[in-house]
């Protein structure tokens, strides 16, 4: 069977509870929500897991904060013997316009503190990531109370559909691939 590491990256906590930098969380408990999956703590995080049409979803909410992120990758990645290219993050991603996903199989890890660690972790910048865009119009708020601020209401209009299509990215990713995903909806919108 083909296993599948689920990354939603954040920070444990409530006082985190969605704020834009647990993006990844939210996108997770969706996930485990929609298809009942009981998340438990384990080594390094919340984790659970699912198997559909022969393969096993692994979803994975770091407890490492943001920074360490890559700790925890890394140790589930060996424990259940998920090969890189079937590791995803879910992040979210202050360049782009809020709700606008786009997901790659390399690159630079944009400044992000938590896919800088996932890089060094795992000695690669070629791993599949989702970027989940948090982008506001106000450009006064400093950057770190910006990404630990809650969204507003308007804003979170635009999160719910840009979860329920994470989802379907994640699903994609898992039975079509990378690059079939990436074509799909890479520049799409609903």
């Amino acid at each position: 069977m083909n296993k599948y590491l689920i990354v939603g990256l954040g920070n444990i906590g409530s006082e985190y509870n969605n704020t834009r930098h647990n993006i990844g969380f939210k996108v997770i408990d969706e996930l485990s929500d929609q298809f009942e999956v009981e998340m438990t703590e384990a080594k390094l995080g919340q984790k659970g897991s699912k198997n559909h049409k022969g393969r096993k979803l692994i979803f994975l909410k770091p407890s490492t904060f943001m920074n360490l992120s890559g700790k925890a990758v890394k140790y589930w990645a060996l424990k259940e013997n998920i090969p890189l290219e079937n590791i995803l993050i879910i992040t979210d991603d202050l360049h782009l316009p809020i709700g606008d996903l786009r997901l790659k199989g390399k690159g630079s890890d944009g400044g992000h503190n938590g896919l800088k660690d996932i890089q060094a972790q795992l000695n690669t910048p070629v791993y599949a990531r989702l970027r989940f865009g948090i982008k506001s119009e106000n450009p006064a708020l400093n950057q770190v109370d910006f990404v630990l601020g809650k969204f507003s209401p308007e804003e979170l209009t635009f999160i719910a559909p840009a979860i329920k299509r994470s989802i379907e990215i994640i699903f994609s990713f898992s039975f079509a691939g990378l690059e079939n995903t990436m074509n799909n909806f890479n520049g799409k919108k609903d």
